[in-house]
């Protein structure tokens, strides 16, 4: 099975839809499919719910999405740097379901691992726990969390090779395994494809059952979303 597209457009098509659920991995703009999120943007797909950690910088990353009203929904756990996201939020123009960052992460993981739900005591006591189940356990109440799984994910990872075998380059590793795991449908944008083979199996950070699409950005941007200059002096 070729699971190698020649480009990013091509790799969404015929698989995102309207209204769908689209995971998206990074953390801020670190370890973002930037070519993959920009061919959604080109997609015209529209009602989307949007499950990351953020969405990215105005004009940049999902940004580019919420500059076109792309999204209905974001599942996140930081508005981040994105003066539009907030906006829309306050506007009441976005939904937002604002969930803890550890639990996000651990919500797309059970998702992947195929469990449904779990209890965390992360959020209990605060509106995070509204309209969900509290139970206790040795005298300590903890918020059931349901699972999180997407219709499509978009992961970036550094290497891929060709039977999808996934390589996460340092902090860009952040969401991107558990979001590909999550995925129903998992479209991975790298910077390098090899043979199948060419990697120590202890190396894999994703193993290739997860992914269904590669698509290769040899040169993505990598945007640095806040810089911050040093004045050493004497």
């Amino acid at each position: 099975m070729n699971k190698i597209y020649p480009d990013a457009n091509t790799a969404l098509r015929g698989i995102v839809k309207d209204s769908q659920t689209i995971a998206v991995g990074g953390f801020g703009l670190c370890g973002i499919p930037e070519a993959l999120i920009k061919a959604l943007c080109d997609s015209k797909v529209q009602n989307l719910t949007v499950i990351s950690n953020n969405a990215g910088v105005d004009g940049f990353g999902l940004g580019q999405l919420l500059s076109t009203r792309q999204i209905k929904k974001m599942i996140s756990s930081y508005v981040g740097e994105n003066k539009e996201f907030e906006r829309q939020y306050l506007a009441g123009e976005l939904e937002l379901e604002f969930t803890p960052q550890g639990t996000l992460a651990e919500k797309l993981r059970a998702g992947g691992a195929g469990i449904p739900a779990f209890f965390t005591k992360t959020g209990v006591g605060t509106v995070v726990a509204e309209g969900k189940e509290v139970r206790e356990f040795d005298g300590q109440k903890y918020v059931m969390e349901r699972s999180l799984v997407a219709d499509v994910s978009l992961v970036k990872a550094y290497k891929a090779d060709k039977s999808g075998n996934l390589i996460y380059r340092k902090t860009a590793r952040n969401f991107n395994p558990n979001v590909a795991a999550a995925g129903k449908i998992t479209i991975v944008e790298v910077e390098q494809i090899v043979e199948t083979g060419e990697f120590d199996p202890d190396e894999i950070h994703t193993p290739g059952i997860y992914v269904h699409r590669i698509v290769l950005n040899a040169n993505p941007e990598k945007r640095i979303e806040q810089r911050t200059l040093m004045n050493r002096t004497g």
